[in-house]
Order: C-alpha cells, then structure tokens, then sequence
C-alpha cells in the first residue's frame, strides 16, 4: 500500500490539469488514476475522428438514460471520456466560456468567490487563443490550451452567416468576449490541425516529474472513509484489487455521471437511495446525484442543391484527395469537429441573453445518434436551449461499482424549455429561408415543410432530440442541504475530500461545458494550495 499526499481519482479534464498543477510543488506527492487506458488511439490527434471515437467504446463509456416518456421512451447515448485526458479525447473540441451572467449567477447562488469577474483570470489562464485581433482584456495568450478559430472555409457556411445577418442576428468575431449574441465561426480545441487535449497541454509535460504518478486502468471502487475523513481509495487493476493512502485530500474528478456515483458506492448521498441499493449509509448528503443538468438538442436538416458538402466530401477519391491534404498540410475537411458555424440567438426580444445555441455544419446524418452521414447533398442546424430549467438525476442501481448507474434526464419536462427550443427551431428555419440560402437550398428534410404548430415541433424534439454530452451539476456546489460541496469544492460533512469537475456547477452555463471545466480545475488548484498552506 502506497500513500501520496494527493490522490486524484479519475484522468479526465479537471484530473490531468490538477495533476500537472499540484506537482509544480516537488515538495508535493500526486497519485492520478484512470480507470480506461493512455492516449493512444489513432483517431484521437486527428479532429474529424471524433465521430469513429463517439459511437465506438474503446475511449467512451457510452452510457445510456433511462427511457422516459417526455422524450419518446428512448435510451439517449450519453457519451463519456475513457483514458487519460478524459472527454477532451472525444469531444467536438468547440471552445464556449458561456455567458458572464452564468457565473454571476453561481455567486448569487451560494458559490462565493464564482463570479464572472472572479473565474475571468483563470479563463486568460488556461487559454492561448491565437486570434491576432483577441482582446487582451479578456482573452488569454500564453496557457498551455490552445485556441484557434475553425480554419475550414466552407460556401454553405458563408452562406449560414449571410443568411442570418439578413434574418438580423448580428456577426460576432468573439462569442468569448464580452457578448455572446451573434454567428460566426467557432473557436476549438486544436493546435496546427490536430486536436489539442488536455494531455498535450498539462499532463504530458508534467508526466517527467518524480512527484507525479499515474496509474492508468485503474478503476477506483470505492472511497477510504475513517470517521469523517476521507482517508485513502480502493481501486482494482488487472484483477487485483489496491488500496492507496491520501495524507492530505482525496480529490474526485471522475465527472458528472461517475463522481456521485463514487460518493454513492461508498456510502455517501441520501440514505433512501443507498438503502435501495444495498449500501450502508457513511455520511448523509440528500443533494448527491440530484441537479442533474444537460444540453437537449434537435438536428433540422436540408437537402443541399450542390455537391458541395461533407456528405459526399467524405467519400470515395474525394476523401483519399482529403486526406493527402491532411497528412501535407494539416489542412481540410479532417480539422473539422462537430460545429464549423456557431449562431447564439435569443428567441424573445425581452431576454437579456441568446437562450439558443446553433451547431450548423455542411453535413446530414442519415442516423444522428451513429454519426452516419447521407449519401446525397445536405446540411444540418443543430439547435440547442443553453438554459434549460428540467433537471434530473444519476444514482447507483446497486452497490456494483462497474454497473452503469441510473440516468435520467427528465428533458424538457418544464414549459420553458419546450417554448425555448421550439421557439429556436423557428428561428433556425427563417434563417435557412433567408435568400443568401436560396442557391444552395433544395428542400427541409426534418422536421418538414408541414410541421408548423408548437405541438409538431416538440412532438419532432421529443423523438428525435439527443443529449449535446454537457452533463452537469451532481454534485452542485452553494450553501444549504442541497448542496454537496462548499464554495471551495470541499464536501460537505467529510474533511479531506473535494469534487473537482461539471458535477460542482450549481447550473449549466449557456455553452458547450469543457472550457467552463479547465477553469474550475485551475481554480481549483489555487484553493488545494491556499487551503493547504492554512
């Protein structure tokens, strides 16, 4: 048995940036563990091979919701990174803050210490964004995440954001900035063509120091818990299971599914649930999995007049073209993540912020949930509440530590949500009949012509609609018994034990979740250290 000052449990977003930033001390000893394997897939460094890694399992762990009748009574793929570095292996690399009105509402909420003004600097922090034209202000240039606008010119995607300005959404060059409101082209996760994860960026230059050691599948089963301290972790490798001893703090990063699904295995959460499962109640915490909190999204589509799309880009001689570009340039289709065109727009004129976020790519998914593209011509509108009001739960089916936990969403279960995103499918359709569209648009595939009622569009939302993997909330941090942890991520009741990932946010912010992620774990880092030195 091996003791370490520090042990993080689990290698994703928030663990491999604590990692790096806690053993930056020599005088400090880490333990990270992973419970899937090492970055080393060959889809992983080139950015359009997220759709091979999001409907594989080799670095997902593709869990499913439970069925539920607001949503057709469908098992929604909920897609988690598995290995070192996390979601940031898999994801669409789309760089979103959120809007500054998002973190000012954690303060007001009980996170003291999360305003905007306040997570600013660990935003400049973690970032290097490479626009010449960035503000300094606002915007960071030396973080080791580096940032770059989508570098792929596509004419449907000149044409999306002709067509929205002529619908009267503005052309915004930084959503990151101090406004959201507008379109344009996203900003990602990449670094001269090649995604850039979290293990480019902190673990991998970390991954020298004697200090630091990472154990990789290594599925951690349960927490040490000795009165009200968290003393140590039980996990199991190859068979065998190990127990590791933590002096100062165990620190969870496992993510929003898997973080109060540990606190619940060992005993920690509402005693109803725990009973159900067979647990034995440790220490008592009714907000444990409960919050829960998700990007729903439809996908409208068209046929597209033109052979100009990823649809048959992707295909045949035109792809072998696509990928010598690559290999030579780091150029073309093979850069491209989930989203090449964003929109944010709000759909009242009252709101004070968009309500609605646009993925709009030159691309058709025969099957969205697989990611199989069309055969012909088509482009796609992914629409998405940035707000939503419905909130759920994650919570252990039993004391089996390797069983998928219970997930379940409870999408657009408020009225609010449903007005927003069909008020938003609206949008989206008067944008694509804008005429800087009419030389490319054949006809609307989904949801059609014919669905103009307010119940056919959210009839269209509750069948075909995905989750946007943005998880959130379980262990929401704030102030009273719903909260899990304290404004300095430390768990409530038990010394010696923290959440550091989505889980912590009392709300989702109004974007994609990864950036809001890196500035927690920065953040995070200083208040380890601070409370550290007492």
């Amino acid at each position: 048995m091996e003791t370490f000052d520090y042990i993080i449990v689990g290698g994703g977003t928030a663990g491999c940036i604590l990692a790096a930033r806690l053993t930056e001390d020599p005088r400090r000893t880490v333990l990270l563990l992973e419970a899937g394997g090492k970055d080393d897939g060959f889809w992983i460094s080139i950015p359009a091979g997220f759709s091979k890694l999001l409907s594989g399992d080799a670095f997902n762990w593709r869990f499913t919701t439970e069925p539920e009748e607001s949503t057709g009574n469908r098992a929604i793929v909920v897609p988690r990174g598995k290995g070192l570095g996390g979601s940031t292996l898999i994801n669409g690399m789309i760089y979103v803050r959120g809007q500054p009105q998002d973190f000012d509402g954690w303060a007001q909420r009980g996170a003291t210490g999360w305003s905007y003004g306040e997570v600013l600097p660990y935003f400049k922090k973690l970032e290097t964004f490479d626009a010449p034209d960035a503000d300094p202000n606002l915007r960071g240039t030396s973080g080791p995440m580096n940032v770059t606008r989508v570098g792929e010119r596509a004419p449907l995607a000149e044409a999306f954001i002709a067509a929205a300005q002529q619908a009267g959404i503005p052309e915004n060059p930084d959503y990151n900035g101090l406004e959201q409101e507008g379109v344009g082209y996203y900003q990602v996760n990449q670094k001269r063509g090649r995604r850039w994860t979290v293990v480019d960026a902190y673990l991998r230059p970390a991954l020298g120091r004697p200090n630091l050691t990472v154990v990789t599948h290594a599925h951690v089963t349960r927490l040490e818990i000795e009165g009200r301290r968290a003393t140590g972790v039980h996990y199991r490798r190859g068979g065998q299971d190990v127990t590791a001893k933590a002096k100062a703090e165990v620190i969870l990063t496992a993510g929003a599914v898997q973080s109060p699904q540990l606190l619940e295995l060992s005993g920690i959460g509402h005693p109803d649930v725990l009973t159900r499962a067979g647990i034995v109640v440790r220490h008592a915490l009714p907000g444990v999995g409960n919050n829960y909190q998700d990007h729903f999204a439809t996908r409208m589509n068209w046929r597209v007049s033109q052979p100009i799309t990823l649809n048959e880009q992707s295909r045949g001689w035109r792809l072998g073209k696509a990928v010598a570009q690559y290999y030579l340039t780091r150029t073309g289709i093979l850069t491209l993540g989930t989203g090449l065109a964003f929109g944010f727009v709000k759909t009242r004129p009252e709101l004070e912020t968009p309500d609605i976020q646009y993925f709009f790519m030159h691309a058709s998914y025969a099957n969205a949930a697989d990611r199989a593209l069309d055969r012909l011509p088509g482009m796609t509108i992914g629409v998405a509440q940035l707000r939503p009001q419905s909130v759920g739960s994650i919570h252990v089916k039993s004391a089996d530590p390797f069983a998928q936990p219970s997930i379940r969403p409870n999408f657009l279960a408020v009225p609010e949500d449903c007005d927003s995103l069909v008020g938003g499918m609206r949008i989206a359709r008067r944008i694509m009949e804008a005429p800087a569209m009419d030389p490319y648009r054949a006809f609307e595939m989904n949801p059609g012509p014919d669905v103009n009622g307010d119940d056919e569009w959210l009839d269209f939302a509750r069948r075909t609609g995905q989750t946007i993997y943005h998880p959130v909330g379980t262990c929401a941090m704030g102030q009273g018994t719903s909260a899990v942890v304290d404004a300095r991520l430390r768990l409530r009741g038990i010394l010696g034990l923290r959440v550091v990932d989505a889980s912590v946010m009392p709300t989702l912010v109004s974007a994609n979740t990864q950036a809001a992620v890196m500035m927690i774990a920065e953040k995070a880092a200083d208040l380890i250290v601070a409370d550290e030195k007492g």
